[in-house]
This record gives structure tokens, C-alpha cells and sequence, in this order.
């Protein structure tokens, strides 16, 4: 077996303005703009702080993979409990954090005093933490993770201080209890916006509908966080009255969620169907 240390691969584009740091299940793009030396002491400096993530996170995995428990001692970690702490009240783990806490704690180690970037992105298997100097950004929101359809874009000025987005659905890479295609949340940090994104996606659902299978979590992984707690595994069809109905279910956890300051704005998507829920400071590109 390869050591931890040995199986990192980095990856520098030609052009100096990407790296791609690859770490087991860990895949992370980073996206740099500003002059080259900035760029390199950035890379440089996420390099350092991605190094030993892996090894971290694995050591504290029994806590992280339960909704309570006392303070874990990672960077990362903490910033993965702090995340879902706000959403008390349902069943979550900080596993749900986990791949936005990620993206935020890379792009903190980027961002020192004095660094004269312009805009970095971190974007960790698709959930990624945001900073930009000035301008704006424009972003594909997605309807469909496994075939990567787009269903629009949207353009964030740099005022709008959105630092994190998220996308969760039953098609994606992570388990879900709902049955939506594809749950795209805008929040403060990546953090926020991963666990968000996994409750509105769970909040999309026909309970007891005969044409959605499910499986207890730990049939298809062992180690899943989620235990018994049945996961979608298929999606029969659907009538778009029943398509809406589901998605009232999880605009309504999203609505609740803004309310309360804990996202921005949600896009969610199933079969054909979509609503968004943005304040004025976002806009159609």
C-alpha cells in the first residue's frame, strides 16, 4: 500500500491559473486569477493545508459521522460540526459539511493578509467555496450531476458576498433521502451551502410512493453516516402534478432556511420541473 504522503498528485496548468490536487476520494480544482507570483504563493500555501487533510479527517471519522458528540480537534472538522450545528432539529452529521468545509478551509489558508489575488475558487468535487476581489462571476447551475446538463446560469457580482455553493440531489455522489434531481444552494461559505443543499435535496420527496426505490444506507456502504435511514436508489416516473408537489416540499425547507439566514438562494430541479428561490442582489446571465 502507497503511504498517504506519497499518493497526493498535484497538477499545475499551462497557463499557471489552475491546480488540481488529487488525494484518494479527494479531487480539488483550484482556480486562481491575479499576477502569476500571488497565484504560485497561493497554490503553495493550499498544497500545504491539503497535505494532511485525509489523515485528519480519518482519525476523527466516528465523531464526524455522528450528529452529536463532543468538539472535534481538526481545522477542517470543526468547521464541519460548526456548519451543521445551525440546522438542529432534523437528523444531520458532519459528514454532510464535509466536501464544502473542505473548499472553505483551503481557500482561508490561500487568503492572507496582503495576498493580491483577484479571485480564487475552490471547488471540491463540485461544492465550492467563492472569493472575489471585484467584477462578477458567472456559474452554471446544474440540473443533472450524472449527465452535467446545465439548467442556466447566473451572475454573482462580487458585492453580493456569496463565499459558497452546493449541489445535492439523489443522482449525485452522495446519498439522499429525496428525489430531486439536483438541489443547487448559494450561501455564505461552502460550509453552509453543502449541508443546506443535502436537506432541501432530502425535502424533495413522495414519501411511500411506489415508483421511488430505496434501500437502507449501510446496505449499498457500511460506513455511511446515514446507518439504516433508507436512500434513494431509482426514480420511476412521475406525474408533473406529483413533480410539484415534491418540489413544494422543498422550497418550503429552503424558504425556511433564507428566513433564518442560513442560505441565499436555492435552485432545485426534478424531471423537467425547476424553481428558484434568489434574492435581487442574484440575476439571470
Amino acid at each position: 500500500m502507497r503511504d498517504l504522503a506519497d499518493s497526493l498528485d498535484v497538477m499545475v496548468s499551462a497557463d499557471g491559473r489552475r491546480l488540481r490536487l488529487v488525494h484518494g476520494p479527494s479531487d480539488v480544482i483550484v482556480t486562481a486569477e491575479g499576477e502569476a507570483p500571488a497565484r504560485m504563493a497561493a497554490f503553495a500555501r493550499i498544497r500545504a493545508a491539503f497535505a494532511p487533510l485525509l489523515a485528519e479527517l480519518a482519525a476523527e471519522l466516528p465523531r464526524l459521522r455522528a450528529p452529536e458528540g463532543a468538539m472535534p480537534a481538526g481545522a477542517v472538522a470543526r468547521r464541519m460540526v460548526a456548519a451543521v450545528t445551525p440546522f438542529a432539529g432534523v437528523f444531520v452529521t458532519p459528514m454532510a459539511a464535509v466536501a464544502g468545509a473542505t473548499a472553505d478551509h483551503l481557500l482561508a489558508a490561500a487568503l492572507l493578509p496582503g495576498h493580491s489575488l483577484t479571485r480564487l475558487s475552490v471547488n471540491n468535487g463540485g461544492d465550492i467555496a467563492l472569493w472575489q476581489g471585484a467584477g462578477a462571476v458567472r456559474i452554471a447551475i446544474c440540473d443533472d450531476p450524472q449527465t452535467g446538463r446545465a439548467g442556466g446560469r447566473i451572475e454573482l457580482p462580487a458585492d453580493a458576498g456569496i463565499g459558497g455553493i452546493a449541489t445535492s440531489g439523489w443522482r449525485g455522489r452522495s446519498f439522499s433521502r429525496g428525489i430531486a434531481d439536483a438541489v443547487t444552494v448559494l450561501a455564505d461559505n461552502a460550509a453552509s451551502a453543502d449541508v443546506a443543499a443535502t436537506l432541501i435535496a432530502n425535502a424533495v420527496d413522495l414519501p411511500g410512493h411506489g415508483a421511488i426505490t430505496r434501500a437502507p444506507a449501510r446496505t449499498l456502504f457500511p460506513d455511511s453516516d446515514l446507518g439504516a435511514i433508507p436512500v434513494t436508489t431509482d426514480v420511476g416516473a412521475l406525474s408533473a402534478a406529483e413533480c410539484e408537489m415534491a418540489l413544494d416540499s422543498g422550497c418550503a425547507c429552503a424558504e425556511t432556511f433564507r428566513a433564518r439566514g442560513l442560505i441565499r438562494a436555492a435552485y432545485l430541479s426534478l424531471g423537467e420541473h425547476r424553481r428558484t428561490l434568489a434574492g435581487k442582489e442574484l440575476s439571470r446571465a
